[in-house]
């Protein structure tokens, strides 16, 4: 796959959201859309990245799915009784924050409208820094710590065929 620059990666408005909705869904997680050009409520990084606040994730057209997917995976791994204070972070600590991650990529890898390759090619194009220098090999050769994370939680299941 060619590289991919930040202004590249797919965005809410370059896929037909009914998917990532519907897999939203499946979790609980709500969906609040947010207009364009209006400041995304509890949005960490700011700008078009998704935010999260309590049960719902805050998205705008020029969101990156991969920030969409990254949020909802933040909101999946936190013990269902701490989700309603969740607000902007999720304070859940470098292990919970790669098992959000290793998530991240096995329900893109669901999306017919990312999958998993362009996940990762997104994911390295907009700056996220694994220490195998790209998010494939990472997840490949050195997230056995993000698996075990998610297996222990019950949150792992059966990755998709494929990666």
């Amino acid at each position: 796959m060619a590289a991919v620059e930040p202004r590249d990666v797919l965005r809410l408005r370059d896929v037909d959201p009914a998917e990532l909705l519907a897999l939203f869904a499946d979790y609980g997680l709500r969906v609040a859309w947010v207009a364009d050009g209006e400041p995304i409520p509890g949005s960490f990084w700011g700008g078009e990245e998704a935010g999260l606040i309590g049960g719902y994730i805050h998205l705008r057209a020029d969101t990156p799915l991969h920030s969409a997917l990254h949020e909802a995976c933040h909101w999946i791994c936190t013990p269902p009784e701490q989700r309603a204070a969740l607000h902007t972070d999720a304070l859940g600590g470098q292990a919970e924050e790669n098992a959000t991650c290793y998530l991240q990529l096995l329900l893109a890898a669901r999306l017919r409208c990312f999958g998993f390759a362009r996940a990762c090619a997104d994911m390295d194009a907009w700056g996220y820094s694994f220490r195998l220098g790209s998010t494939a090999r990472w997840f490949a050769a050195d997230a056995d710590d993000a698996r075990q994370w998610l297996a222990e939680r019950g949150l792992l299941g059966t990755p998709p065929a494929g990666i």
